[in-house]
């Protein structure tokens, strides 16, 4: 190799040196490890969600989108005036404000009961996190049965109610709550029991040796320990309720009379069976706008006030 050679190469390399330094190739390395998951984000979540927003702004033409017709915000304004809406809205709510309280005093009340290491508690934690391995189909179903006209729950609580719940007004959207925390529970369970195992015992120990009595080391160590798994079940679950559809789905089918009919519910109907899809993205953004409102709320009340 000639000198002139050897030289344009060395200037060739340190002007990619120069463009590519250290930074920048770790800037680039990382960029391709992560860009399996940037490309399903942008095909699953990103494309979904901004032709959801395009949507909402048009009379959808389901045969021929291209023929869709351009109404601005016609379809929330429309929303607003809808009284299917704000009833799918006031039974979300209603199932919402009975099912996320239950779950969390249920899950904290499990994991604070079940953490000292006695007989059978491995057994019993075994058996209040099984139901969660089951599907929504398979929920449904059994719920479904258990309290159909002459199932056993029916004629268990016959007491309580005459006929099949499913078919009451007033008993309906309960069973679908009492369904909902026996199935989910489990999952916040298992979060906080682990929650409630990372507390040193010897702060405990300590607390025992000042006098501290059972509600003053709850008050004291356990509750500021487990703030952050208590935010994140109160968040997860309140995220999670919004978006009922199986349950009211398998169990009631909305009824009866559109009590048990929830905002995914109302929002299968409009997609599915009446083809309003430009009205039924309205129903899914303002059903976003919700989450990510209540979600912020639920921040700011539990778990804004740390230092």
């Amino acid at each position: 190799m000639s000198n002139v050679e050897a030289t344009t190469e060395t200037r060739t390399a340190s002007r990619w040196e120069r463009l590519f330094d250290r930074s920048t190739r770790e800037l680039l390395v990382g960029l391709l490890f992560a860009a399996p998951y940037l490309v399903l984000f942008a095909v699953f979540l990103l494309y979904p969600l901004l032709k959801g927003l395009y949507m909402s702004l048009h009379e959808w033409n389901f045969l021929e989108p291209s023929k869709s017709t351009y109404v601005g915000l016609e379809n929330y304004a429309r929303l607003l005036e809808d009284p299917a809406f704000w009833n799918a809205l006031w039974n979300t709510l209603e199932f919402v404000g009975m099912t996320v309280p239950l779950i969390v005093g249920l899950s904290l009340v499990l994991a604070l009961g079940l953490n000292k290491e006695l007989k059978g508690s491995r057994l019993l934690q075994f058996v209040y996190f099984s139901p969660y391995v089951l599907t929504v189909s398979v929920v449904g179903i059994i719920w479904a049965q258990m309290f159909a006209q002459g199932g056993v729950g029916t004629q268990y609580f016959g007491w309580l109610f005459s006929g099949s719940p499913l078919n009451s007004k007033f008993w309906a959207m309960p069973v679908i709550v009492i369904t909902t925390v026996w199935w989910q529970a489990g999952f916040y369970f298992a979060v906080l029991l682990a929650a409630r195992q990372n507390v040193p015992e010897r702060l405990y120990e300590a607390a025992r040796l000042d006098g501290a009595g059972p509600w003053r080391m709850f008050r004291d160590i356990t509750l500021p320990h487990m703030k952050n798994a208590l935010l994140f079940v109160v968040i997860a679950s309140t995220i999670f309720q919004f978006q009922v559809f199986g349950q009211p789905y398998l169990m009631t089918k909305g009824g009866p009379v559109g009590n048990t009919e929830t905002l995914v519910y109302y929002l299968y109907e409009l997609g599915f069976q009446t083809r309003e899809l430009g009205f039924g993205a309205a129903v899914g953004y303002t059903l976003l706008l919700i989450l990510v409102g209540v979600s912020v709320l639920n921040y700011v009340l539990v778990g804004g006030n740390d230092e």
